[in-house]
């Protein structure tokens, strides 16, 4: 006799999957009557929707080159601060397909991971940010493929081993918006603290505070950046001798100066 041949038979998991699919039982139910990884089914899901031209609509990311989108200018002076302070981008490879924007922020700094987040949204509104906890800190990330156009910087190894030069159209949003830049930079690779000193009056030694700015690079051309600004708004630096490291710390401590940028800055919050 021969044996009777089941549909089970005939059809493989995946084409049974995909069957189960289109009649409209859910992933989950699916991979619970299969035995196939949740992961798996909607990924089978997802190339039957493309097979058959049915993928729901995604919206594009928002591109300024590429697209002629309008770019909020002020957000994208303050992304730009923070990604040539303390970000980077990941170019896809076998692992990812897209291309992310990372912005390490100190859990001690709830404020500005929030406004590294809406800055990410302003400047990419598109596309939505998403934190990824680490010891003592979280990973700020928006993905995108036109990342590489917003920061032409991007390039193999480090940045202070490379050229980092702003593009004309950069320098314009830069000069037209130099205390978002500024707080991008600050916020990243800056701090503002309480400094003290001894004074001697009288014969009489005392103890006095002063506030005062402090941003720490290794890239020239960073520091360059970052002290041509500030000079475009009037604040005075001073530059320490360059460490063993090659960093170089910017200080802002004179009284007006300091006033200047707390009155546009501030401490990190």
């Amino acid at each position: 006799m021969v044996p009777k041949i089941t549909r089970m038979a005939v059809r493989s998991t995946r084409a049974e999957a995909v069957l189960l699919l289109r009649q409209g039982v859910r992933n989950s139910e699916v991979s619970r009557r299969l035995g196939v990884p949740t992961g798996t089914v909607s990924w089978w899901k997802h190339q039957d929707l493309a097979k058959r031209n049915n993928l729901p609509g995604r919206k594009r990311s928002a591109c300024m080159h590429c697209y002629g989108d309008q770019l909020n200018r002020p957000a994208y002076a303050y992304l730009l601060g923070l990604y040539l302070g303390d970000g980077h981008i990941l170019l896809p490879n076998e692992y990812r397909r897209t291309q992310s924007l990372q912005i390490t922020c100190d859990d001690k700094w709830p404020g500005i991971m929030e406004s590294v987040e809406q800055a990410m949204r302003q400047v990419l509104p598109n596309n939505k940010p998403c934190r990824i906890r680490r010891t003592g800190c979280h990973d700020v990330k928006v993905y995108s493929n036109h990342l590489t156009c917003h920061f032409p910087q991007h390039g193999p190894g480090k940045k202070h081993e490379r050229t980092i030069a702003l593009e004309p159209w950069q320098q314009e949003i830069v000069d037209a918006h130099p205390w978002e830049f500024l707080r991008g930079l600050i916020y990243s690779d800056g701090c503002r603290i309480t400094n003290w000193a001894t004074r001697t009056k009288n014969g009489v030694a005392s103890r006095y505070e002063y506030p005062r700015y402090f941003f720490t690079n290794t890239s020239t051309d960073i520091i360059g950046l970052f002290t041509a600004t500030l000079d475009a708004v009037g604040v005075q630096w001073k530059a320490s001798i360059p460490r063993p490291t090659g960093q170089v710390n910017i200080s802002v401590a004179r009284k007006d100066s300091v006033a200047l940028m707390d009155a546009h800055i501030g401490p990190k919050h």
